[in-house]
């Protein structure tokens, strides 16, 4: 199934001679100390004032988004220490209720969390100023809604 192959006789004489060898490692010191990047000094095309084009691919972020692209890198910095720690010190002591560490390490976490969150909702609310043009009608009834019944009968009263 497999041809036979004799092996072949090995050659004596496979290095380099002196005067080869020296050539040799003249062409590689040299290729060595050679620069490897090319500068194209082809002059680039001229820009005016072009608005510009929209290229595909994915949009730049606004400064909005890299602000809450790093917070949430961080908080996931922060969260994966402190589940690091917590599963280091649960292993460590072979008796600690995962239920305690989860109490101790993520309380704080979710402290954190929930004042964050107040903060940044404690902001002053905005005014409200409407501008009418042409006649404006208000309408000030008062509607007592009383509903009654196991199949819910609503009475509406002005």
């Amino acid at each position: 199934m497999h041809p036979e192959t004799s092996p072949q006789p090995t050659a004596t004489d496979t290095g380099l001679s002196e005067a080869q060898a020296d050539v040799e490692a003249r062409r590689i010191i040299a290729d060595a100390y050679r620069p490897t990047a090319y500068r194209d000094t082809t002059p680039v095309p001229a820009h005016g004032d072009a608005l510009p084009v929209a290229q595909p691919g994915r949009p730049p972020m606004s400064q909005g988004a890299t602000d809450a692209s790093v917070l949430m890198l961080a908080g996931a910095t922060a969260t994966t220490m402190v589940g690091g720690t917590a599963g280091v010190l649960m292993y460590l002591s072979q008796f600690a209720d995962p239920i305690v560490c989860g109490l101790v390490f993520g309380a704080p976490a979710a402290l954190v969390l929930a004042l964050a969150r107040l903060a940044h909702r404690a902001k002053p609310a905005p005014d409200v100023h409407h501008h009418y043009e042409g006649p404006v009608y208000q309408d000030r009834r008062h509607v007592h809604t009383r509903t009654t019944g196991v199949w819910a009968k609503t009475n509406n009263h002005q």
